[in-house]
């Protein structure tokens, strides 16, 4: 069943988010660099973000994870640096599934409190919350000094004197210490490890090298991945168990949904048998980050997932596309190859995990990146992902300290964003030069597009590139041409990826007016919904549709019948 209206996600750190420190040092300290807090999203903040058009904040960094700031004084315990990534550390570390990022508390002591308060600020103001859910893997120290009293900690009655039991909660490497593989610099004693645990990222290695998931151990759902594979799930293992109430504790907070890293690094088994418990317990929805196109399917219809990340479908194909290493009529392949899955695939362009759009490794300017956007946010009806800042062209060039220059904004360490501070400071785009503005504008626009039209949230599509591949008046290299449609009214929109304004006929089939139900070479009122611009225009299959698409944007054209 399609959703009444389009969700729209927007990704938000709040460690960065409202922090509004100007000055900022290379792996500076928290007093040093400062950091967000949950207060920074106020109800007018919060009524912003609405305006923009979203339906739900995925608020990133929410739970407990490992750090080089020193907590201890509220009876947290502290983590050695030497497996803590930059001085904040990865939120994708979690040191206490049943705990809050202290970072983020006005008052520490009262840091669930402000949690709970912040989601009740979000709901009021018209929108649902996602939090991040991570099952692969802990922080290497991990250990909950919150958890309700029946609650056993992970590994707590682990044999580790094996290296897999269907019950252990990790993998153990037996008799060999762990190797720390960097230098650290911030602490009198070394790191200890025994038995080394396997790495989150399936490294069954005592010593992990740079690359890997070092700060991080995997957790077991009885997979024997040591010894061929072998499986243990009946009776469910004891992992599973325990995650079950990890989720349920989280629902219990009121939370809308769970984004749940590298689901595809857990068995789909477990998301089978977990996810009918967490929703028959609240109404929370499931989104699984995964890269393997070949198991959309089974993580949609056996392991219950509602919505996929697509990586590796239309964001890396917007991406060349964008950039100039591949023609816009690709865009084709991508909604083909999930034509039956495609109310369940999550769309985006940025993400933490992704560069940013305007950064010198991707386009360079975030208008270059519209386009793309029109298209994945008006291709079908299935949700949109929104990275706080990518809406202002943030670049994401800054050297925070452990990252680096990359093109992504810092997960790692304590930082803030020009844009984001400049935007927060007056909340009207004044302190923000005018290419930020504008953007800001054209994203506005476009969600609200999404969000008032039906053809878009809920109508049908139809793919017209294949009739104008042999059409000299529309570039398929840098153009894509595609209709919505529902009810009595048709939208034609057509993405231009040049940065030159084109004038374009496009070609329209009588199969398109066939399939869409719609008259063909009848006269009617046409709106440019970008624009406003109204006049009388015919859509008809016995000659192609003129207009004029202007560079790195384009045109949504509504035809009422």
């Amino acid at each position: 069943m399609r959703p009444a209206n389009k969700t729209i996600i927007y990704q938000v750190m709040p460690r960065w988010f409202g922090n509004t420190h100007s000055v900022r040092r290379k792996n500076g300290t928290i007093n040093e660099n400062g950091v967000g807090k949950f207060s920074a999203f106020t109800p007018q903040v919060l009524a912003e973000i609405r305006d923009l058009g979203v339906t739900h904040i995925w608020y990133t960094g929410v739970i407990e994870h490992a750090t080089q700031t020193d907590y201890s004084q509220y009876g947290i315990r502290r983590d050695h640096p030497a497996v803590v990534k930059g001085r904040a550390g990865s939120p994708y570390a979690i040191k206490d599934y049943y705990d809050i990022d202290p970072d983020l508390a006005d008052h520490v002591p009262d840091r669930m409190a402000e949690f709970e308060a912040l989601v009740q600020r979000t709901h009021d103001a018209g929108m649902k919350v996602i939090i991040d859910f991570v099952p692969n893997h802990v922080a290497r120290q991990y250990g909950s000094d919150v958890r309700p009293p029946h609650v056993h900690d992970l590994g707590q009655n682990d044999n580790i004197s094996k290296a897999f039991d269907p019950n252990n909660n990790f993998y153990y490497l037996t008799n060999q210490p762990f190797i720390c593989c960097t230098d650290d610099n911030f602490s009198d004693t070394a790191y200890s490890e025994y038995p080394a645990k396997a790495t989150g990222n399936d490294c069954f290695s005592s010593s992990p090298g740079p690359s890997d998931w070092y700060e991080t151990v995997k957790l077991n759902y009885g997979i024997d991945l040591m010894n061929g594979w072998k499986t243990y799930y009946d009776p469910p293992p004891d992992t599973w168990l325990k995650m079950r109430d990890i989720l349920l504790f989280w629902a219990g907070k009121n939370v809308d949904g769970f984004r749940c890293d590298m689901a595809e690094m857990v068995p789909v088994e477990f998301w089978k048998w977990v996810i009918p418990q967490i929703k028959a317990a609240a109404d929370v929805c499931f989104i699984a980050e995964i890269y393997k196109p070949d198991r959309y399917r089974d993580f949609i219809y056996r392991g219950q997932f509602d919505y996929l990340y697509d990586k590796v479908g239309l964001y890396d194909t917007l991406r060349a596309v964008i950039t100039g290493h591949a023609p816009a009529g690709a865009i084709t392949g991508c909604w083909q190859a999930i034509e039956d899955i495609r109310e369940h695939i999550l769309f985006f362009l940025e993400n933490h995990d992704e560069q940013r759009i305007a950064s010198d490794f991707f386009a360079g300017s975030g208008q270059a990146g519209y386009p793309g956007m029109i298209v994945a946010a008006t291709l079908y009806t299935n949700p949109l992902l929104i990275y706080s800042g990518q809406e202002f062209s943030e670049r994401g060039m800054d050297e925070e300290g452990f990252s680096g220059i990359d093109g992504r904004t810092s997960i790692f360490d304590y930082w803030s964003l020009d844009t984001i501070r400049n935007w927060l400071s007056r909340l009207d785009g004044g302190l923000l030069k005018d290419y930020q503005r504008e953007l800001y504008q054209a994203y506005t626009r476009l969600l609200h597009i999404v969000a008032s039209e039906p053809a878009i949230s809920k109508g049908d599509f139809f793919d017209l590139m294949y009739v104008n591949y042999d059409n000299p008046h529309l570039d398929t290299n840098r153009q894509y041409v595609f209709l919505r449609k529902f009810d009595r009214e048709v939208i034609l929109i057509a993405a231009n990826f040049d940065s030159s304004e084109k004038n374009i006929q496009i070609n329209i089939p009588p199969a398109a007016f066939q399939y869409l139900h719609i008259p063909d070479n009848q006269e009617v009122i046409c709106t440019d919904l970008f624009t406003g611009e109204r006049k009388t225009d015919v859509l008809t299959s016995a000659c192609p549709f003129r207009m004029t698409a202007p560079g790195h944007s384009g045109k949504l054209l509504k035809f009422i019948y």
